[in-house]
């Protein structure tokens, strides 16, 4: 994708191609590898790379519309955090409670998941597992 397919999927997401939204563009979609971040995480590596300041609405309403229209997919780890996957096929992550980092698990990689309830009228759209990690320090000593 370039800078053209940068401005283009901003407009066709309603967004008017500002310096500020075409770099959020460039480091969500410009990259080989899936990308995981929090808003917060974004508004820092955005600044650090521009060198100046950018507004935390400007990066969440931007974030949020690429959501909305499928560019991203949001990941819950509890109420107060939310990831969000540059990745939007169906796949699991584990989430690292040490370092806080979100990684890929493919669905592959966990046998199927035998669910034992339904919800009446409703279907399955997919399953996807995130895994909660953390050191073990019981057994460090």
């Amino acid at each position: 994708m370039k800078k053209d397919c940068v401005i283009n999927k901003l407009r066709e997401i309603g967004l008017r191609p500002t310096k500020q939204r075409v770099k959020i563009c460039e480091l969500l979609f410009l990259r080989d590898k899936t990308f995981h971040f929090t808003i917060n995480d974004l508004v820092k590596k955005i600044s650090d790379e521009m060198n100046e300041k950018i507004s935390l609405a400007t990066v969440y309403n931007t974030v949020h519309a690429f959501q909305k229209k499928g560019y991203l997919k949001e990941i819950a780890i509890n109420s107060d955090k939310t990831y969000y996957d540059t990745n939007t096929s169906i796949h699991h992550h584990f989430y690292d409670e040490d370092t806080h980092e979100l990684i890929d698990c493919e669905e592959n990689d966990i046998d199927s998941i035998n669910l034992k309830k339904d919800i009446s009228g409703k279907q399955i759209k997919s399953v996807e597992v995130l895994i909660k990690v953390a050191s073990d320090n019981q057994n460090q000593n």
